[in-house]
């Protein structure tokens, strides 16, 4: 069988990878930090999260040379690229393929910002043209960091030149391999906010509303569609042939669920990175305004995203590397997660009384919640308990999305999967939310689930695999929450 390559542009790292479509083996893996921020400290302060585009490809087109010189004589087995990427933010190119804007991510939070003439934020003004009737279309609410909203910025800022398209950093990345046009897939597109999720296209009416040029949305297309063929620069910068197929990309969020998540009609995934999701499969559209509904091939995706994830665990790093400044002692400079998950590991579930609501950023519905500590005592207030408090808030966090989930599904999952590193890496999370779910928690055998959903997805859609069933066939198990039962299949 052909190999197909499936890339992923994280906000943390970008991975590619070689999969036998055979018989699911990754036969190479490549991995790069994603150092393309370019937030200037000031704008940092104010929430701002602005990233080079270019040089976030120009990270991906090396972590596929190195991925292709380890193939080595398997290299002429390639049959075609998938892609995926982090959702929600925009990046701007101009009719000649060059950005002219800065990729803003999802972590932006410029909409935030009180205009003193209106004593409003644009996120509120955003969210009062569009109408909470919107979210019935969208399957979202509108929030900042996504496309949609960033767009409004651009417009009332005077950066949204004419003859720009707005493009996620998925579909920058297909541009930049093939030279084409960039297009974008109903995954991503949905990520905007702009998506009228029922019929499958732009939700022109709302872009109207918002007053944004309805010219500067990409075609969409079905992800894992051919949508072009490797450029020579692309090839040149790559080691992989001139010609090679390259596929329209999918959303992280689906392409993790396609990669980690066998059995759609009785799992429920928790995909912990630098954010965290609870996701659940529909055949048919459930709209929840406690949920978003975002679209998957052959159907739907229930789920309930957050902003409590990696990064609200970074935060408590964060808090013990100050307190141990202030002592003087010699940090190492690897990270404290090591060190903190061996804490909490040895702390009794319930941290003796200590308490963590993590929203320290809020929620995306909410964003000015905050984080609270509770049930302080002379015995609990350690860095073990506050460890132990903060993994299982973030667990109860997932859980509350889980029964919202399973309420508009009217039946439960019985089958717990978890995906992303955020969970991969810390085993001690992984026991709590399986405690906290009462269920063994299984974890995909293969690392990185996105790129190997982006991988999956093309090989259906270049006719290598015949379907989402033979695609989910090649997805194996082992158990991650401290059960015994070990070495699931995806087909028991």
């Amino acid at each position: 069988m052909p190999l197909v390559l499936g890339l992923d542009v994280g906000t943390t790292t970008i991975t590619a990878l070689a999969l036998d479509a055979g018989n699911g083996q990754i036969v190479a893996r490549e991995t790069a930090a994603n150092h393309a921020e370019i937030t200037t400290p000031d704008a940092k302060a104010r929430g701002r999260s602005d990233w080079d585009a270019a040089r976030m490809a120009a990270a991906a087109l090396g972590v596929l040379r190195r991925c292709s010189a380890s193939l080595s004589s398997r290299s002429r087995d390639v049959a075609g690229i998938g892609l995926t990427g982090q959702q929600h933010g925009v990046v701007l190119v101009d009719d000649r393929l060059a950005p002219v804007t800065p990729f803003v991510n999802w972590q932006d939070r410029r909409a935030e910002e009180i205009d003193p003439k209106s004593a409003q934020s644009l996120l509120e003004r955003v969210r009062s043209l569009a109408g909470e009737e919107s979210r019935e279309r969208t399957g979202c609410t509108l929030s900042t960091g996504y496309m949609g909203v960033t767009l409004r910025w651009f417009h009332e800022n005077a950066m949204l030149p004419a003859g720009v398209t707005a493009c996620f950093i998925v579909d920058y990345l297909g541009l930049v391999l093939t030279g084409k046009k960039p297009v974008t897939d109903a995954t991503s597109a949905a990520s905007s906010g702009l998506f009228d999720i029922s019929c499958g296209d732009w939700d022109r009416p709302l872009i109207e509303r918002l007053g944004l040029p309805a010219t500067i949305f990409a075609a969409i297309h079905p992800a894992g569609e051919p949508h072009g063929q490797l450029a020579a620069s692309a090839a040149d910068a790559t080691g992989l042939p001139a010609g090679l197929p390259v596929c329209v990309g999918l959303g992280d969020n689906q392409a993790s669920f396609y990669g980690s998540v066998a059995d759609l009609d009785d799992a429920i995934l928790v995909n912990v990175g630098t954010g965290g999701q609870v996701a659940a499969y529909s055949k048919r559209f459930l709209y929840s305004a406690d949920l978003e509904t975002r679209p998957f091939p052959g159907g739907y995706l229930l789920v309930s995203a957050g902003l409590c994830g990696g990064r609200t665990y970074a935060l408590l790093e964060r808090f013990f590397r100050n307190v141990c400044d202030l002592t003087g002692n010699n940090l190492p400079t690897s990270s404290l997660y090591e060190a903190m998950n061996g804490l909490a590991g040895n702390v009794s579930r319930g941290a003796d009384g200590l308490r963590c609501e993590p929203l320290f950023s809020g929620t995306r519905r909410n964003s000015e919640l905050r984080g609270v500590f509770s049930g302080i005592s002379a015995e609990n207030f350690t860095p073990a308990h506050m460890a132990r408090a903060l993994l299982e808030g973030m667990a109860t966090i997932f859980h509350c999305g889980r029964r919202d989930i399973e309420t508009v599904l009217g039946k439960p999952r019985v089958r717990l999967v978890g995906a992303g590193n955020g969970m991969r890496e810390n085993p001690v999370l992984a026991r709590i939310v399986s405690d906290e779910f009462g269920m063994p928690l299984d974890m995909a055998i293969h690392r990185e689930e996105a790129a190997f959903g982006a991988a999956l997805v093309a090989s259906v859609g270049l006719g290598i695999l015949p379907g989402r069933e033979a695609a989910a066939k090649l997805i194996r198990y082992q158990d991650y929450g401290g059960n015994s039962d070990s070495g699931r299949s995806s087909t028991r």
